[in-house]
């Protein structure tokens, strides 16, 4: 790496200090990125979002040619808000034992901050292929910044060998990874005084029956239970709930957010189908009966496809000569990989930290892991010269 290269832990800290929480705009790390790509001779794409308040970035070195390696990652974070700090989680804090804490630094500031400090040995190196970085917004609420990137990214490089995303995996390889949906049910009654129910819908009651039945769908899910996973079947959880107006009248509305996710392989669209089918034939005319204008709306808020194994075997081939590994991993989480893939391109999840210490507070990855991650693109250096 070139003398004049900033170490992964600079980049690392820099980084840390924007707050990019998903509900703010991720410009300003952005334009830094782009400014600090300029400094290299690297001339970088922005695609922003609707609105212009947050963009997608990518950027290409090396030669036009097919064959290049994808590094994704996600610029946002998950918010801080009523978490425990014992640090500033918006400044890089290291502690004697070698962990590096600040919001992102697992999840995935570390392994954007890596791959940027390798800009000079990737402009200095002899590349037969072409290095290619996609960093989008707002992977934390859905992965909704990724479809555009990947969209763009596919439509205007010459074909990539293999995607790695950078999620934290301590740096082992995944090549498999659950499917997810994000949804909103919202429950419409008909407001009335509680001691005369029968002139009204509480949308409460009916959505705890919906409640109910997510309960016992995901007890039957588990008894699909695999043993090569963790937590080997399909989940599903209800994240937030909100309606009501006051204790003593029924609730117009009710607001439910939840999700499910599927092993890879499993069908997908499975909990979200029995889900509409059961309002549709069941809950719906239930509560209709009680009222004409009471109703129930299911929406589709965000859905992230799966990574099955068998589709990316080329790319957990070359990620295992970078790692050192010699085995490959499910994971039970969802990622922007399965995204890439859908674009036919071999995807991988490899990178720096340790899940569990993802959203949490105190986050931290270890130097030791920021370093398993610098030889690693190291050894992608050294194979993107051979080829």
């Amino acid at each position: 790496m070139s003398s004049s290269a900033p170490s992964s832990i600079d980049m690392l800290q820099r980084l840390v200090a924007f707050d990019t929480t998903s509900r703010n705009s991720n410009l300003e790390l952005i334009q830094y990125i782009q400014g600090y790509l300029e400094d290299y001779g690297v001339r970088s794409t922005l695609v922003p979002n609707e609105d212009g308040t947050k963009a997608n970035l990518y950027a290409s070195i090396g030669p036009e040619a097919e064959g290049g390696i994808v590094l994704s990652g996600h610029t946002d974070v998950v918010p801080v808000d009523g978490q425990a700090w014992v640090t500033d989680p918006w400044t890089l804090s290291e502690k004697p034992h070698g962990n590096l804490y600040g919001r992102g630094t697992c999840d995935m500031k570390g392994f954007i901050a890596t791959c940027l400090s390798h800009v000079p040995a990737f402009q200095h190196a002899k590349l037969k292929v072409p290095m290619h970085f996609a960093f989008s917004y707002d992977e934390e609420i859905g992965c909704l910044g990724a479809h555009s990137l990947a969209e763009k990214l596919m439509g205007n490089v010459p074909r990539p060998q293999a995607v790695i995303v950078g999620e934290p995996t301590m740096m082992g390889v995944v090549n498999a990874q659950n499917a997810g949906g994000g949804h909103v049910a919202i429950f419409t009654g008909v407001e009335a005084h509680s001691s005369m129910t029968h002139l009204g819908v509480s949308a409460i009651h009916f959505a705890g029956d919906f409640i109910h039945w997510l309960n016992e769908l995901q007890v039957e899910l588990a008894e699909r239970k695999r043993t090569d996973t963790i937590p080997g079947h399909t989940t599903i959880n209800i994240g937030i709930v909100g309606g009501g107006t006051a204790g003593n009248i029924l609730a117009r509305e009710c607001t439910l957010r939840w999700g499910y996710r599927t092993l890879p392989g499993d069908d997908a669209w499975e909990v979200q189908r029995r889900a509409e089918k059961y309002v549709a034939e069941l809950l719906l005319p239930k509560m209709k009966a009680k009222h004409p204008d009471a109703n129930i709306t299911l929406e589709r808020r965000s859905f992230v496809p799966g990574l099955k194994p068998e589709e990316n075997e080329e790319a957990a081939k070359l990620a295992l000569q970078w790692t050192g590994g010699n085995r490959t991993y499910a994971v039970p989480y969802g990622t922007e990989a399965g995204i890439f893939r859908g674009h036919g391109i071999p995807t991988v999840i490899c990178g720096p930290g340790d899940i569990s210490q993802a959203h949490q507070p105190n986050e931290f990855v270890a130097r030791s892991q920021m370093d398993a991650c610098d030889a690693f693109i190291g050894r992608m250096i050294g194979w993107a010269e051979r080829q």
